[in-house]
């Protein structure tokens, strides 16, 4: 029986993540078909009570329903409870169970890409949105001495610290940079098609030179806030490493194989070179 997995958000048309997961299922010898499903919030309910079916593994769920998927769910994960999203729906038997992978993905990528291990460190976190929450309880389950939060809407940020605890804290004011190891871009500043794609979430005039930049933004894969952390010779790290690892996990969760994470990568790669070059 050919089994389906997919995404589930709205709208899903731009994901990557179809390439890379069907990629991963082909490379494993697995009869799976991975779809794009497009669910606008009142048909959500339908939409998560179908992946019980026999022959569903799981969804991926990406914004904007990776909160109004929880009640929908038998049960959620640790991680996912504390966060308050899940990303990663399995369903086992019937039952769905949710997770989520953004922030461990966000940690393997540190550690796997950039050789960065984030126990000890300070972090500056930029938004206060569903991907800075579980970037942070990431960091902070891996020991991270300092992550500091800093919102547009100072407000957002006091309610995220709040929730996570200490050592998180919000800052009202964006602090110098001098004083982290890694700034994380969780906005959508510098995003293609988003509603600043040129600009930058922040100066970097007072980084220090041991500074790692990192931005979750994806596509495009250069990104303004990287761009500008390379000219001042600052190390980086772009959005699709964490992409990639989070897809991973979800793929073991659904398969209990381990990820083919350097096929996946290529996939991902080649598509996003196809999509700028179609784009010139």
């Amino acid at each position: 029986m050919t089994r389906r997995a997919g995404i589930i958000g709205y709208p899903v048309g731009h994901s990557l993540s179809p390439v890379f997961q069907q990629a991963a299922f082909a490379h494993s010898g697995l009869d799976v078909v991975y779809e794009r499903w497009e669910t606008p919030l009142p048909d959500l309910p339908a939409r998560v009570a179908a992946l019980r079916a026999p022959d569903v593994l799981g969804a991926n769920v990406t914004v904007p329903h990776k909160e109004h998927v929880i009640p929908l769910l038998d049960e959620v994960g640790g991680l996912a409870a504390r966060a308050g999203a899940v990303n990663t729906i399995v369903n086992r038997d019937g039952r769905l169970f949710g997770f989520n992978t953004d922030g461990p993905g966000f940690v393997a990528a540190l550690r796997q890409e950039a050789f960065f291990e984030p126990g000890g460190r300070a972090f500056l976190l930029l938004g206060a949105g569903g991907a800075a929450r579980g970037i942070a309880l990431a960091l902070l389950e891996a020991r991270a001495a300092a992550v500091d939060i800093w919102n547009r809407t100072p407000e957002r940020a006091a309610v995220l610290a709040r929730d996570l605890g200490a050592p998180a804290r919000a800052l009202a004011d964006l602090p110098p940079l001098a004083g982290y190891d890694c700034l994380v871009n969780c906005t959508t500043v510098g995003m293609k098609g988003g509603p600043d794609p040129e600009g930058l979430p922040c100066p970097l005039d007072s980084a220090g030179s041991g500074l790692l930049v990192v931005d979750i933004v994806y596509a495009p894969r250069v990104t303004p806030l990287l761009r500008a952390a390379a000219a001042r010779g600052l190390r980086t790290l772009g959005g699709l490493p964490m992409l990639i690892y989070q897809g991973a996990l979800a793929f073991e969760l659904w398969t209990g194989l381990p990820a083919p994470v350097d096929v996946m990568v290529r996939a991902a790669e080649n598509e996003l070179a196809r999509r700028e070059g179609a784009a010139r």
